[in-house]
Parts: structure tokens; C-alpha cells; sequence
């Protein structure tokens, strides 16, 4: 089991100690609200940590603080895990970005897009054109989620019982099959929509390297790295350094809900939101890709494809807000574009919160996020553990006490 650690003094790397405590106080104060059961933050330049701090509880109930080596459901922050390992095999030409999805997955041969209608006995749609492997990663493949509410594709995931984007019981591969039987939102290259994509890209890992897609990330990414708590379950012993899920009440309070069934192997091999890892793990992931796809003499990607990865792919180079599906019409979106697996900050004057050009990143909905600032040669993380009902401006507040944390490059 590793940790973790504070390695150098802020001053050291050009950081304000003093900016970085107001960081700690203003999530601090969102914990004794009740808001927050408690939080890890971790800041790092050059490659050393230069601050780390826990504070509050991982389990309420028990009375279990935050500590260095607490175990996290990552969710979302679980894509671009699932994306370099499918990057891997980019490498070695057993799949391209410009692969029809259907040669992996021939339930995908026929796709069809959505028309018009609401329902199965008004429903119309079209054939569609081929659904590529790039599609899946930059999120414009035309899937969905049940949760949107917005279009009436979402509807039809959530009578196709999809609500929490997998079939109850099933498995990657019949999930999937429930995918493809669902008409596309939009022709696929045309629109950026947040998705069940990267599930598809996780059973094409699957098929195109022969093995389930949690022993493909643990040989790819998992060991290389060093990420020794990072897996789609825990163990006994990882059982109690896990914390607990709680989601946010009415009131703004949080409760504890039920959250990832990470007890034993799960049936449902989750590339879009299973992984669970230590900030440590985490932390291995981030210097990796800043060092351009190496860490400790151990090489997972080159570093053209790092910098692939980590390019805006949004045709003509515009951002999440001016290319995306309805729902992600947000001001938090704006000067945001997208690559393959993470966002990318491609117009710092138009975000909502201060970035460097080139800043990659993404969340997860229990409120977990990391950022790269390659111009500032930043690493961050923020680890908590609430699925909020409605949007939060702690992602944002991190990034802008970071920058201003920032004395020198």
C-alpha cells in the first residue's frame, strides 16, 4: 500500500503557501457547513508534491477521518484511464481512430439516428453513417444517458432500463447489445454529447485485446504505473479505508446512498465509471501524462500520443458549449474544447474559471476532479465522495485558488 506524500515546500516551486492555505480553509468551511463530508487535495509542480491535505471524515457514521491512503469512487475520472488503454492499442495497430466500431462490435454494423416520435409506435428514424472508434472517445457518437431528460433518445434509454446506464445484471458485452439497439441522437461527428461511450470503448478493449477490461487496464496502466490500489473492486482490506457515498438532500445536506457494488468482482465492467483508487493512484496517472506518457522508466504511451490525447478534437476548433447537445449549453463549457477521453482548455479568457491554454482534465459525479496545466506545470486533485443534485462551483473555486496559489512560471 502506498501513499501519497508531501515532497517540497511550496515556496520551492514558485507556490504561495499562504494562497494554498485559503485552498484548504474554503473547502474546509464547506465541510462544517454539512456540505462535504470531508476532502483531499493535492497539489503538484514539476512532478513533486508541494501540497497535500486532508481534512474531515471518510465515514460520518464511524467517525473515520479523511487520510492520505482513504480509498475514492473515481466515476467519471475512470475515462481517461479507460482511454489510454485503449490509446495502447492504437500503438500497436490493432485499432485505429478511424475504425468502424462494428469491426469489433457487429451489433454496431446498422446504426440508425433518431428522426422524430417519442415512442415505439411514433417513432422514425434513419440509417446513420458508420460509428468510429474516435467517435467514442471525444463523445460524439451520438449515445446518450437516461438522465438528461432533454431529448426524446433519453427517454428511450430509460424504458430500455438504462437508467443508471447499464442493464440491471447484465454484462459489458449484453449492455452494449442494449445500446445498439437504440436509434443514435445525432449523426455521429456532428455533436458533442456526454455518454455511455466510453462503456462501448471498454468492450472494444475487451474484443480487440481478448481479454475482460479489467485485467487489459491492470497489465496496462494499473501495474506499470504503480497504481496499487486502483481496480474495479476492493479487497478486505482496501474494505475499510473506503469511504463512504453519501448524496446531497434537499436542504443542501448529505445523506449516505448506495454507490458502486464494489464488493467482489463486479458482473458490469464499468470503462465509463468503475475504478476506485487512492490519491496516490491517481496522482501515478496525472505524472504519467504530463511527462508524456512515462513515469519511472516505465513507458504506457509515447509521447505523440499523449499530445493526441490531449488536443482538442471538436471539428474547427470550437468548444463544448458551441458544439455540444443542448444540455451542455453552460457557461462552464465555454473556451472548452475536447480530446480523446478529457477536456481541454483551448480559450482561457472564455473559461468561467482561470486556466492555462492546453489544461486537461475531467470529474466524476461524486465530485472528484484533476487537472494538468502543462503551461504551469501543474498537477491537481480533489477527492470527495457526494453525488450533488444540482451543479456546484467547487470545481471552479479549486481552479481559481490554485492559479492564484501560482508566484512564479
Amino acid at each position: 500500500m502506498a501513499q501519497l506524500r508531501q515532497e517540497v515546500e511550496p515556496g520551492e516551486v514558485g507556490l504561495d503557501a499562504k494562497a494554498l492555505d485559503r485552498l484548504d480553509q474554503h473547502f474546509a468551511h464547506v465541510v462544517d457547513e454539512g456540505r462535504l463530508p470531508g476532502f483531499l487535495v493535492s497539489v503538484a509542480r514539476a512532478g513533486r508534491v508541494a501540497h497535500l491535505t486532508t481534512y474531515g471524515l471518510r465515514d460520518l457514521a464511524a467517525g473515520l477521518p479523511v487520510e492520505s491512503d482513504t480509498l475514492w469512487r473515481i466515476y467519471s475520472m475512470s475515462k481517461p484511464i479507460t482511454s489510454v488503454a485503449a490509446l495502447t492499442l492504437l500503438e500497436e495497430g490493432r485499432l485505429s481512430l478511424t475504425d468502424p466500431v462494428s469491426r469489433f462490435l457487429p451489433e454496431f454494423a446498422d446504426p440508425r439516428v433518431y428522426v422524430s416520435g417519442s415512442g415505439s409506435d411514433d417513432l422514425v428514424t434513419r440509417p446513420a453513417e458508420p460509428l468510429l472508434i474516435r467517435h467514442l472517445l471525444t463523445h460524439t457518437a451520438g449515445l446518450t444517458f437516461a438522465f438528461y431528460h432533454s431529448h426524446p433518445v433519453d427517454a428511450l434509454y430509460r424504458a430500455a432500463n438504462l437508467e443508471s446506464s447499464v442493464v440491471p445484471g447484465s454484462t459489458l458485452a449484453e449492455t452494449c447489445a442494449v445500446y445498439a439497439s437504440l436509434p443514435l441522437q445525432f449523426e455521429p461527428g456532428t455533436q458533442w454529447n456526454y455518454s455511455v461511450a466510453t462503456n462501448v470503448l471498454g468492450r472494444v478493449i475487451e474484443v480487440a485485446s481478448g481479454q475482460p477490461l479489467d485485467e487489459f487496464v491492470a497489465d496496462r496502466v494499473f501495474r506499470p504505473l504503480g497504481m496499487t490500489d486502483a481496480g474495479f473492486c476492493v479487497n478486505g482490506e482496501q474494505t475499510g479505508r473506503l469511504a463512504e457515498l453519501y448524496g446531497e438532500t434537499e436542504d443542501g445536506g448529505i445523506e449516505p446512498t448506495l454507490g458502486l457494488p464494489l464488493k467482489g468482482r463486479p458482473r458490469f465492467l464499468s470503462g465509463s465509471g468503475g475504478v476506485v483508487a487512492t490519491a496516490h493512484d491517481y496522482h501515478r496517472f496525472m505524472e504519467m501524462l504530463r511527462r508524456g506518457g512515462e513515469l519511472d522508466g516505465v513507458r504506457v504511451l509515447s509521447a505523440e500520443t499523449v499530445a493526441l490525447m490531449t488536443s482538442n478534437h471538436l471539428p474547427g476548433g470550437v468548444d463544448l458549449r458551441t458544439f455540444g447537445a443542448p444540455p451542455h449549453d453552460e457557461p462552464g463549457n465555454a473556451g472548452v474544447g475536447f480530446g480523446l477521453g478529457v477536456s481541454v482548455v483551448i480559450d482561457p479568457p472564455r473559461t468561467l474559471a482561470p486556466a492555462g491554454l492546453g489544461t486537461y482534465g475531467w470529474s466524476g459525479v461524486a465530485t472528484t476532479t484533476f487537472f494538468v496545466d502543462p503551461s504551469r506545470d501543474l498537477t491537481v486533485q480533489f477527492m470527495t465522495q457526494v453525488r450533488h443534485r444540482t451543479s456546484q462551483s467547487y470545481w471552479q473555486d479549486l481552479k481559481r485558488l490554485v492559479h492564484e496559489a501560482v508566484v512564479t512560471g
